[in-house]
């Protein structure tokens, strides 16, 4: 009978989760982090809604650690008046150099779009915002909002339309996070000193408690099992047609020039002002 290497068995073993993606169940994947009960999973495990009072928002995290994957999740956002309200979700490292990829909507008074902001922290530094109006209601029902990082750069989606791509441009001196593994995390916070309109607005507490809904969880990722990846060759294997090796073919360029043209309020890389000395590396190689 032929031999079987234990290398071949170990490499057999770990392409196995490279492309894991199941069906969501928040009591298997996610743990409820903060809020003393505001944070609720319901329905078998296919429901998660976190509340915001006066006292305390909530908040959850992936029992799982990331180096680089695609991060599906689908919410349904504070109905209502939402002003001073942020609904967080997004992918951090810890420590005090963290790097991060950011999903953030800002609430607004009934009525009025949200404010749907992004941003990539590399070694904690950040200052890398776009912000968009959404072209849909999204407190109606749920929508897909989708982070897709692999090592050459990061897609932020909306119900599979892309709306903004932070590619890796290390050989031109920007920092791209791709050493720190992040875990997932979502929050419903009190922000009204700054969320909405600068905080002109304030939270309208009469209407609390503020609700917002979870489901479809999807991780398709290089877990990090006892330090090592479970991707095979760390995360440098290529896949033709994976997340991993994924970039924006014509139409998803077009798409997120729609997007751009369209619904985008602010953009680091056109504000002059800010930035004195110079906009950033990547702003001039776009």
């Amino acid at each position: 009978m032929a031999m079987i290497s234990y290398s071949t068995v170990v490499v057999a073993l770990l392409a196995s989760f490279m492309i894991c993606s199941v069906s969501a169940n928040f009591q298997r994947d996610v743990e409820i982090t903060w809020g003393d009960g505001r944070g609720q999973i319901t329905n078998n495990g296919d429901l998660l809604t976190l509340s915001l009072d006066k006292a305390s928002g909530s908040g959850f995290q992936s029992k799982n650690e990331y180096l680089f994957g695609k991060i599906d999740m689908q919410i349904k956002l504070v109905a209502g008046n939402s002003a001073g309200t942020v609904t967080a979700y997004y992918l951090k490292s810890p420590g005090s150099t963290w790097d991060e990829i950011d999903f953030e909507f800002l609430g607004n008074l009934s009525g009025d779009p949200y404010t749907l902001h992004t941003n990539v922290f590399t070694q904690g530094k950040g200052d890398r915002e776009q912000q968009f109006k959404l072209w849909f209601n999204p407190t109606s029902d749920f929508h897909t909002y989708s982070i897709l990082w692999n090592p050459q750069r990061i897609i932020f989606s909306v119900d599979g339309t892309p709306i903004r791509e932070f590619k890796n441009m290390e050989s031109q001196g920007t920092l791209f996070p791709k050493n720190q593994p992040m875990r997932m995390y979502s929050s419903l916070w009190n922000a009204e000193d700054w969320a909405t309109r600068g905080g002109l607005v304030k939270t309208d507490w009469s209407k609390a408690p503020f609700t917002a809904s979870y489901r479809g969880f999807n991780e398709e990722a290089c877990v990090m099992i006892n330090g090592q990846s479970s991707c095979p060759n760390g995360s440098g294997q290529r896949s033709s047609g994976s997340w991993l090796s994924q970039e924006l073919d014509s139409t998803g360029q077009e798409q997120m020039r729609w997007v751009q043209n369209n619904y985008m309020i602010y953009n680091y890389c056109t504000d002059a002002k800010r930035f004195p000395q110079g906009l950033p590396r990547e702003c001039l190689a776009a």
